[in-house]
This record gives C-alpha cells, structure tokens and sequence, in this order.
C-alpha cells in the first residue's frame, strides 16, 4: 500500500497528520482502488466530480465555480511534475487552501 502521507509532505512537509489521517479513514474504500486512487486531471468529468462532491458537499464551499476552477488548476500546477496525482494529496491541497483541514480531525 502507497504511504499517502508522504506523498503529502512532498508538497507541504508540515503537513497536519490528524488532517491527513482523517482524509485516509474518510476515503480510504476510495484509495483502495488503483483506479480511483488518483485524480485526472484530464478528465474533465473526473476534475467536475472533484469540484462538485468534494469542494461543494463535503467542504461545503459556496465560492464561485470559477474560484473553485482556479483552486483546482492551482493544484493542478503545484503537482504537475508528478505522473500519478493522489487524491488524498489534491484533496489535502484543497482542503488547506479553503481553511478547512480541521474538517478531518
């Protein structure tokens, strides 16, 4: 099994582990599956399902559509040197840069 907090202090060495540990037990059916284990960011319905269950139901973000685009090109971009793009690392990412890590805890 993929160590999935290290592959979030690759971006963010101090990253909260409490955040990270209640992303895992929250998704963790999810990053059982290869296939859903990453997110593509090709796949535009695949970048949509990011933005509309996670970004709006489960952080339950109110902001425009194309501040949540942004938000998602933004870590897009910090990842692109990676091949493979963990969800829990995209969804860590974007849970930060809304304030709402604490969600995980």
């Amino acid at each position: 099994m993929a160590d999935w907090a290290a592959d979030v202090k690759i971006y963010r060495p101090d990253a909260d582990d409490a955040a990270i540990e209640g992303l895992l037990k929250t998704y963790r059916l999810v990053m059982s599956s290869q296939d859903s284990a990453y997110v593509a960011f090709s796949d535009k319905d695949e970048v949509e399902t990011v933005k509309t269950n996670f970004l709006k139901k489960k952080l339950g973000l109110t902001e425009s559509d194309e501040a949540l685009d942004a938000a998602l090109a933004e870590v897009k971009e910090t990842m692109k040197a990676d091949r493979t793009k963990s969800r829990i690392t995209v969804y860590y990412l974007l849970a930060e840069k809304f304030g709402k890590l604490g969600q995980f805890h």
